[in-house]
């Protein structure tokens, strides 16, 4: 069988060395390239450098257009701004084209709706099998309790995380204001000082903790005046992105040019 050409970005970065060495270990795919921004300390390397294995004879680069043209798929971890540069290519190229950016604005997430007219977006804030079933169960939960349950959502990730709330948090917000026939945007609040204890009630309410080399960690609460349920997903590794990620690749290869979700590749 034709393995898959697969260029990983930000390929020297927490996710993408994970994605790489995925990669590498499963005889479906064949690491295409490697890509890193202008500038970076890693450009010009051997992707077996940054891996501690041995050379593999692909080099990170910055020059994206010639690998976009001649790869079959490229998955994107990196920042919002990257991505929309990436995502013009994959279009370019009609290639399929997995996103695990998150922090994107409205205006961007447009830009990714424009792009998906010619390439196969698989778009998340989580590619993990674990969140994507916490989401249908948030929004089933959600949609079978009354008004008196608050629902709170607390998220702890690393230190060098910037965008907060998490997309994964975002992402179980919208199930949980879905299951209630309601947008999130319209009844969310954001707890920056942590200290929220009025107001609440109809409300989604997010934390976010920064701290260590969390991983991920998230948490959602429904708690009523006479109980509280949790559910709860810890990322122990982030190897399970990374096998989400692979995955959605596997999934999208037959798909045509539109933008989907993990729920789409896990039939969820």
């Amino acid at each position: 069988m034709k393995k898959i050409k697969v260029i990983v970005t930000g390929a020297s970065g927490r996710m993408g060395t994970q994605i790489a060495k995925r990669i590498v270990q499963d005889k479906s795919f064949t690491l295409f390239g490697a890509t890193e921004s202008v500038g970076h300390p890693s450009i010009g390397k051997d992707i077996g450098q940054i891996l501690k294995t041995k050379k593999t004879g692909i080099l990170i680069t910055d020059n994206i257009i010639e690998l976009f043209a001649k790869a079959d798929a490229v998955i994107d971890f990196t920042v919002p701004k990257a991505t929309l540069e990436h995502a013009k290519y994959s279009a370019q190229a009609r290639i399929v084209h997995v996103i695990g950016t998150t922090g994107f604005s409205k205006s961007q997430l447009r830009k990714i709706d424009f792009a998906a007219q010619h390439a196969t977006i698989i778009k998340s804030g989580n590619m993990s099998l674990g969140i994507n079933l916490l989401e249908s169960i948030v929004k089933i939960a959600s949609s079978k309790l009354d008004s008196s349950f608050d629902i709170k959502i607390n998220e702890t990730h690393h230190k060098h995380k910037i965008d907060a709330p998490s997309g994964t948090a975002i992402m179980l917000g919208k199930a949980a204001a879905s299951g209630k026939s309601k947008k999130l945007e319209n009844i969310m609040k954001i707890n920056r000082t942590n200290t929220i204890g009025k107001n609440i009630k109809n409300k989604i309410v997010m934390s976010s903790f920064r701290k260590g080399e969390t991983i991920g960690d998230h948490e959602v609460i429904f708690s009523s005046n006479d109980e509280t349920i949790r559910i709860q997903h810890i990322a122990e590794n982030r190897g399970i992105f990374a096998n989400g990620a692979l995955q959605a690749v596997k999934w999208g290869m037959d798909k045509g040019p539109g933008l989907f979700s993990m729920t789409d590749v896990l039939n969820i």
